[in-house]
This record gives C-alpha cells, sequence and structure tokens, in this order.
C-alpha cells in the first residue's frame, strides 16, 4: 500500500479543499484542526462505511483524497485485524494497527474511538510507527546491554566470595575484610538489577511464555511468605499469613510467575517496615476473582509518588535516603505480571503509616477470564 507523510519522512503540507466537506460546520473545523494534528479522523456507519474521512486519514492511509468516503473498512484497510481493531473502538478501547507501508517498512497507527449517534463511531488514526521503533531500539538495548553485563559481574561475585573465604583464614585487618565484604554486597545489587532488567525486558516483549494451570492460592502464598522469613527475620520483621477457614478456589496462571509477584512484594513490604513491625499476607474471594493482599506497618508511600509507584526505576526519595538497596523494577514486573494473568494490581498507603498492595486474579474457569491466544 502506498504511503505519505507518516513519521518515516518529512509530512507534506495537506490541501485543504481534497476532502468532501461535512455538513456541520463545527465538524468541518474539527476535521481541519486533526489535519493540523496529523490525526486521521473517521466516522464510520452501522453498517461499517466510512461516512467521512478527513485529509490526515487519507496520507496516514496512502489514499487519494476523498477516496475512503464510501468504502467500508475491508475496503479501506485491506485487513480483518484492521476491522476488529477499528470496530473495538467503539466500546472506547484503544487498538494498534499494523499495516503495509512502502518499500516493505510497517506502519502502526494507533486507533481511538468512540460512538456518536446510535450505531455511528468516530475512530481517531494516529501514526505512532516512530515511538514503537524507538520503544524497540531502547528495549534491545537493555537487553544487549544487561547480557554483556553479566557475565563479568557474575565473575566478581565468584572472586569476592573466594576471596571472603580465603581472608577467613587470614590474619588481615577488619576494614579489610569490611571492604571486601563491602564489594561483595554492592556486586549484588548490580546482579538483582541486571537479572531484573532481563526479566522486564523480556515481559515487556512477551517473550516469556506462561505456563498457564490451575494454580492453588493457598499453597502459593505459604510458600512465598517461607521464602522470605529468613529475610524478614534479618531485618526483625514478622511475616503473618491470614487466610480464610475455607479453601480458596484456583486461579488460572503460572504459578512460577505468580511467585515472582509475590516476592517483589513482600520483599519491598519487609524492606520498608521498621524493627518490629508486621507484615500481613492474606486472600479472600471477591466475585470472579481470587485477591491477594501484603499489608505492612512500614513508612507508607507519601502522595506525590504514588501516581508513579510503578514505573520502572522509579524509587520513592525517602527509600534514597534511608539507603535501601534495590533497583526500582520490582513494582513494575509485579505489574506486567499481574496484567500478563488478566489480574489487576493496586495500593493503598498513607504516608508514615504503612501500605497495602493488591492483586486481583481472575478465578480458573470462570468468564472472568480468557485464555490468551497466543500462550506468552
Amino acid at each position: 500500500m502506498a504511503l505519505a507523510g507518516s513519521q518515516h519522512g518529512a509530512s507534506p503540507e495537506l490541501p485543504r479543499t481534497a476532502y468532501p466537506r461535512p455538513v456541520d460546520p463545527a465538524i468541518e473545523d474539527l476535521s481541519r484542526l486533526a489535519d493540523q494534528l496529523r490525526l486521521g479522523m473517521l466516522r464510520i456507519r452501522p453498517d461499517h462505511v466510512i461516512e467521512q474521512a478527513n485529509e490526515a486519514a487519507h496520507v496516514l492511509l496512502g489514499k487519494r483524497s476523498g477516496s475512503l468516503v464510501g468504502r467500508s473498512i475491508m475496503e479501506a484497510f485491506l485487513d480483518h485485524r484492521a476491522e476488529e481493531a477499528i470496530l473495538g473502538t467503539r466500546h472506547g478501547q484503544a487498538g494498534a494497527l499494523e499495516l503495509d507501508g512502502p518499500d516493505g517498512t510497517r506502519l502502526v497507527l494507533r486507533a481511538r474511538g468512540d460512538r456518536s449517534r446510535p450505531g455511528h463511531i468516530w475512530v481517531l488514526l494516529e501514526d505512532v510507527t516512530e515511538l514503537r521503533r524507538l520503544q524497540r531500539i531502547r528495549t534491545e538495548f537493555i537487553d544487549n546491554m544487561s547480557h554483556e553485563l553479566r557475565t563479568p559481574l557474575t565473575t566478581i561475585r565468584l572472586l569476592t566470595e573466594r576471596l571472603t573465604d580465603e581472608l577467613a583464614t587470614l590474619d588481615v585487618p577488619a576494614r579489610v575484610r569490611d571492604r571486601v565484604a563491602t564489594i561483595d554486597v554492592e556486586t549484588g545489587h548490580l546482579v538483582q538489577m541486571v537479572n531484573e532488567l532481563l526479566d522486564l525486558s523480556r515481559i515487556e516483549q512477551a517473550a516469556t511464555q506462561l505456563h498457564l494451570d490451575d494454580v492453588a492460592v493457598g499453597p502459593l502464598l505459604t510458600a512465598g511468605t517461607a521464602r522470605l522469613r529468613t529475610f524478614a527475620d534479618r531485618q526483625g520483621v514478622e511475616i503473618r499469613l491470614a487466610l480464610p477457614a475455607s479453601p480458596l478456589p484456583p486461579v488460572w496462571g503460572d504459578s512460577e510467575r505468580l511467585g515472582q509477584l509475590l516476592l517483589n512484594l513482600l520483599h519491598n513490604a519487609v524492606k520498608f517496615s521498621r524493627a518490629g513491625g508486621v507484615v500481613t499476607v492474606g486472600a479472600t474471594e471477591q466475585g470472579h476473582e481470587v485477591v491477594m493482599t501484603v499489608a505492612d506497618q512500614g513508612v507508607g508511600i507519601p502522595r506525590a509518588d504514588q501516581p508513579r509507584i510503578f514505573e520502572r526505576f522509579f524509587k520513592v526519595d525517602r527509600a534514597r535516603e534511608r539507603g535501601q538497596g534495590g533497583t526500582g523494577l520490582g513494582l513494575a514486573i509485579a505489574r506486567h505480571i499481574a496484567e500478563g494473568h488478566r489480574g489487576r494490581i493496586w495500593f493503598e498507603s498513607e504516608d508514615g503509616r504503612g501500605s497495602t498492595f493488591f492483586v486481583a486474579l481472575p478465578i480458573a474457569g470462570t468468564t472472568a477470564y480468557t485464555v490468551p491466544e497466543v500462550t506468552r
């Protein structure tokens, strides 16, 4: 399909009179505004025929001016997946369209829309090809850098461990042992960061397969708390498990990934708890979901930082001041795992009085969960 004016090259100046004029002057003004913003604008009838299309829509799709009007969605896009994405916007959902561009390249459009009068749909098309390309470059850079760093860091970690063992048999000043121990701890932080970067990169690229099966929630929480108990004891924090008397229904998911999600939440809860504090892990059945909770009595999350808490690399300033180790990736990974299971994750927190994180997962066999077409 011919393409002009995408982000692959310079955008041509859009003609002002080449498209059919809408009857409503307000709609005409909106069409011209969308042209200036390089946003394609389509109005689609109940029979899936394009009723109106601005010039930017023709430019994005590589069509002759005015030729989209009167065509069905399938005739305009020549792709049934594009038709499904366009029709999906009637419910307010955003969709991504990948179409053939010139010289064998791929054009990526974001489609957003909503219903107007009964049966009609307004759809906005935005060229996000360059954005997707930059996202792919970023992901590949992180992936390659992490692989290159993993080997030398692992070697340094092994050498420091051997050096620590050898120093135990030698008469050396205590400060030497302390410095070697510091090297070992800091190298461990770097290894953790590299591993989490690789993990997040694979999850975002859907390169990590989910081995889906019925997962019993009770044993999942029991195993997770057992794994973190030693770390909690060193921090002077108690972990309590609070499960209902009757067994919870299983969720449909990957037990290893869900265990990783729980460990990330537990690790954060223990790390930011005060000595003598309690971390409570529980779960309840609510409708078609099982909701797992991890509650602590720690420092809490300041209100100003709460909107960014699931961002990659984000760390609350107070955590930096306290010298807490960490990469700022744990909650980002937890969010991706929850969403990959068609679940939700959120939290409630009061500054200085602790936080509670919630993870809602669809119960296996319910209509709330649909197995992905491609198991990731």
